[in-house]
């Protein structure tokens, strides 16, 4: 194939400027987004990327250098660029940068999709956003938005190893959201979460939300919010629902379980990690409820893929078992550098992006019990769900959450709708309280995780249950 061609080049090219390993991606993305306001449509975004980007290692540095036009001499010339910079590079002292291990493939890989969703009329896909905010707008909501995304994106990976990968990934999700607007406040609602829901799939996803026959019901409860109690300030049980769960994961578990920042090599825009590697198959994170995997192969999750940008081949990985800390997200630099056997975690979000440890699929394995059966075991305490704010600290150790909409429970039935609604906690305090899991599971998709100087846009998913924490401060406002 052409592309691989163009990929072996540029490769070739960076052996030939004194490069140990080199390898490189061709990429090639197609992106769509619309958004509807209020009953009409507001911004329709089509774009088209193409380029090669390349990386050059040479003794203790990394070089990166990417080009937009995959053409074979553009090609040829990222990849000596790319040794140039590494060998610059070395004129900082360092230990010399080892990989971990990995099974080198010659495959193709690609997501399952039903319907291609930039094939859908843009008609259809028009109707759906503007009708479903014409209908928030008829039950009582003053502001009412909608929108959706779809990625196509293919990719050929060539490394000096003798990796040969070509992938294609399709994505995509739709979310909308309805505000009310009362005396000195607003209140909101979202569905299916905060910014959406989102998968590794088709246009089939968007369609199986039901979009319209939510409309309605979250137009009334943005409305109803502003004439609720207050959360109180109280220590109390906490249930969460599980888009309420997924960020819990992400920003506790997940952020401080990426090796580069447990190493410190992220310290200088995303913050570090509380988790310290000596501890590592001894700290005690959560309850032995708690366990945590990142899981890439799980069909139709945000995160899933066949291969990360290194060319390691997705596997599934404990990162928690039985409230243990047992694993980390790496790759194989850092990986080989911590002593641990995998990385696979490594990606870029586009072709002139280096690639760096992400989130992959990093979820909680569900528990025997129904949302209804938590609440029922529940003699008092809060029902919190869809998140609405959040503020952790650059170690992700001491976080506080705001959720759209609290219910309370009382002697194990749910009772008044409760407007603001926040809790806050010490990770492994917090994880250590938990003590009832359900079995609703969803993975649910994050479309938007920054990281990186520069920033680069991550996707990924968390599969996430309601669960219930004992004793949490909640209604904290300050």
């Amino acid at each position: 194939m052409p592309e691989f061609d163009l990929a072996s080049a540029a490769v070739q090219a960076a052996l030939d400027a004194g490069a140990h390993y080199a390898d490189a991606r061709l990429t090639v993305r197609r992106y769509e987004s619309m958004s509807a306001h209020n009953g009409d449509i507001e911004d329709l975004t089509q774009d088209e990327s193409a380029g090669i980007g390349v990386r050059a290692l040479i003794g203790s540095s990394w070089g990166f250098y990417a080009v937009p036009d995959p053409g074979t001499a553009a090609a040829r010339h990222a990849g000596e660029r790319a040794a140039r910079i590494a060998q610059a590079s070395t004129l900082v002292p360092g230990a010399p940068i080892q990989l971990a291990p990995v099974d080198v493939r010659q495959d193709s890989w690609a997501n399952g999709c039903e319907i291609d969703p930039l094939s859908v009329p843009l008609s259809e896909k028009g109707d759906l956003l503007a009708g479903v905010t014409a209908t928030m707008r008829e039950h009582g909501a003053d502001i009412a938005l909608a929108s959706y995304d779809a990625w196509d994106t293919r990719k050929w990976f060539v490394s000096s190893e003798g990796h040969r990968i070509a992938q294609h990934v399709r994505e995509c999700g739709a979310g909308m959201n309805a505000t009310a607007v009362g005396d000195g406040e607003t209140q909101r609602r979202s569905y299916p979460g905060i910014r959406g829901h989102f998968g590794t799939a088709g246009w089939e996803l968007v369609r199986s939300l039901d979009m319209p026959g939510n409309a309605a019901r979250i137009a009334e409860e943005a409305r109803a919010l502003l004439s609720a109690p207050q959360c109180p300030p109280i220590e109390t049980d906490l249930i969460l629902g599980g888009e309420q769960m997924a960020l819990q994961i992400h920003e506790s578990v997940g952020h401080a379980t990426e090796l580069d920042r447990i190493l410190g090599w992220e310290a200088a825009f995303a913050g570090t990690s509380w988790l310290d590697l000596a501890q590592l198959g001894s700290l005690k994170f959560g309850s032995e409820l708690m366990t945590i995997t990142a899981d890439p192969t799980l069909p139709g999750a945000l995160g899933s893929f066949g291969y990360d940008d290194e060319g390691t081949p997705a596997q599934p990985v404990d990162i928690v078992r039985d409230g243990i800390w047992v694993g980390a997200l790496a790759g194989r630099d850092s990986a080989a550098l911590a002593g641990l056997p995998y990385g696979g975690s490594m990606r870029a979000d586009g072709f002139n992006r280096m690639p760096m440890v992400r989130m992959t699929n990093v979820g909680l394995l569900p528990g025997q019990h129904s949302l209804d059966d938590i609440i029922a075991a529940t003699d008092d305490g809060i029902y919190m769900d869809t998140n609405r704010s959040w503020s952790i600290d650059d170690r992700r150790l001491d976080f506080q959450f705001g959720c759209e909409i609290g219910w309370e429970i009382k002697n194990g039935n749910r009772g008044r709708m409760l407007r603001n609604p926040t809790y806050t906690g010490v990770s492994p305090v917090f994880w250590g309280s938990l003590d009832m899991l359900g079995n609703d599971l969803v993975y649910w998709g994050t479309p938007n995780c920054g990281k990186g100087q520069p920033m680069q846009i991550g996707h990924t998913a968390h599969p996430a249950v309601p669960a219930r924490f004992r004793g949490v401060r909640v209604g904290v406002t300050g």
